[in-house]
């Protein structure tokens, strides 16, 4: 269901964030509450997000420069701080990569993402510190009424993702509006996140259901564990 007013979090949330759209539908959005997608400043942001991602998933630099991961990781890295909200420099993606703004993503420390990575941000989508992605995952903050009159209307909503620290997300696995997963999470294969995954779990299915248990970690303090770009990881899941 929609809220019916501005939530002041997430409005805090987007003050910290870069390359903002802010207006009155734009608050709208990432509060929960029925908003029109087409106003003029939010197709230009999805239009902007577009045409970055164009350049993302079809750049490569020429081999004339003796490219090598680290030199790769380094250009990438200035492209995804030219649309995403908030990303460290450690940050790896590797294309395609497919957002609805980019604005309202917020991506943590030694974050890697593998092929296909897809993350509709209408709502906020944060994302902890060492967090990995298989091949195919989907984040979707977008959503409609099921009620069929608002989607005539051109109305819908969004709701808040939120991914702790030290996540194994595997290949295909659906991430739904609204959802949290909490630290050192591991989400199977295939999974259809609907609900709330406390911290140390690892859940699989669809729905997404807790089987198991892992034993805690204490926390890295901030620049502590490495600074390394991380490559080449086996995360199918």
């Amino acid at each position: 269901m929609a809220a019916t007013e501005k939530d002041p979090q997430e409005l805090a949330k987007a003050k910290e964030l870069s390359h903002i759209p802010w207006g009155e539908e734009y608050e709208k959005m990432i509060s929960g509450m029925l908003y029109n997608a087409f106003t003029p400043e939010l197709e230009a942001a999805r239009f902007k997000a577009r045409a970055w991602a164009h350049k993302y998933n079809h750049y490569f630099p020429a081999p004339e420069t003796n490219p090598n991961f680290d030199s790769l990781a380094k250009e990438r890295s200035e492209m995804l701080n030219q649309i995403i909200g908030k990303v460290d420099d450690t940050a790896f993606i590797e294309p395609p990569f497919t957002i609805d703004y980019g604005c309202n993503v917020s991506l943590g420390r030694r974050f890697y993402a593998n092929f296909n990575l897809t993350i509709l941000d209408c709502g906020i989508v944060k994302i902890g510190d060492r967090c990995m992605f298989g091949p195919n995952v989907s984040i979707f903050a977008a959503t409609h009424e099921v009620e069929v009159q608002s989607r005539r209307d051109d109305v819908e909503y969004a709701k808040p993702v939120t991914l702790g620290d030290d996540c194994w997300i595997g290949g295909h696995v659906v991430i739904l509006p609204g959802v949290t997963i909490g630290d050192g999470c591991t989400i199977a294969a295939s999974s259809v996140v609907t609900k709330d995954i406390p911290s140390w779990s690892v859940a699989m299915g669809s729905p997404a259901k807790v089987v198991k248990k892992v034993s805690p970690v204490p926390p890295i303090e901030e620049g502590a564990g490495g600074n390394n770009v991380v490559q080449h990881v086996d995360t199918t899941g």
